[in-house]
């Protein structure tokens, strides 16, 4: 088995124009693991996964998938290297049916790609779904579907950014359950969570992102002794 790490970042800057966003990030992710990315809005969660696709200005340091450097190369690239990117605004086609959505994702990686029939067992209700618009879909419907396309790739890292936001109880729990089922098949999930309530019971590792900076790590057994840093940190 190897022991190279799927994502390795190290002493990250990035730049929106001249706005320095990420001064220095350092996280390394292995196979197989979820890890969540903590923080307050605007504290450079969602920049640091752009900044692995290169969706981003300048970038310095180092950003290592599977061992082959990303920085320098341009995004279609980097996504074929079997990165799977889920954004917060979903970024489904809204007039093309559900299943239409799912036909149209390029393949990126060379393995794990899902059919449409294990599409529909993760997510039955985008089976029930199949026919309508993408635009007449529930918020919750929407994001199961932005999950899905990303699984008809074959891609093995998956970057997750704010998947429970605005979503009823219900749904937030179908989609931990989805979260588990992956970590199960052998991916390997990055999510930026505002719920921490949600990403602790998931993650293995936890990176407090504050000021374009990991401020602290926390373990998954080192969870219930940092209760009281965390809410400092995230103002819970």
């Amino acid at each position: 088995m190897s022991t190279t790490p799927v994502l390795q970042i190290q002493d990250l800057n990035a730049w929106y124009g001249e706005s320095h966003v990420l001064h220095g990030i350092n996280l390394s992710i292995a196979s197989g693991e979820i890890v969540c990315l903590l923080g307050r809005n605007g504290a450079g969660r969602t920049s640091t996964l752009r900044s692995i696709l290169g969706l981003v200005g300048n970038r310095t340091g180092s950003i290592q998938v599977d061992g082959q450097e990303v920085i320098g190369k341009p995004t279609h690239q980097v996504a074929q290297m079997g990165i799977g990117y889920c954004p917060e605004e979903r970024g489904i086609f809204t007039s093309l049916t559900c299943e239409q959505n799912l036909m149209l994702p390029p393949k990126v990686g060379n393995k794990m790609a899902m059919s449409i029939d294990e599409i529909y067992e993760m997510f039955p209700n985008l089976k029930e779904r199949r026919s309508s618009p993408g635009g007449k879909l529930s918020g919750g419907e929407q994001q199961m579907l932005s999950i899905a396309r990303i699984l008809r790739t074959g891609a093995h890292l998956l970057l997750l950014d704010e998947i429970t936001e605005g979503l009823a109880p219900v749904i937030i729990q179908k989609l931990g359950q989805v979260v588990r089922t992956l970590r199960d098949k052998g991916y390997t999930v990055v999510l930026v969570e505002q719920n921490f309530r949600f990403a602790s019971k998931l993650a293995d590792r936890n990176y407090v992102i504050e000021h374009g900076q990991v401020v602290k790590t926390v373990e998954r057994n080192e969870l219930e002794a940092s209760q009281e840093e965390l809410k400092i940190l995230l103002g819970v």
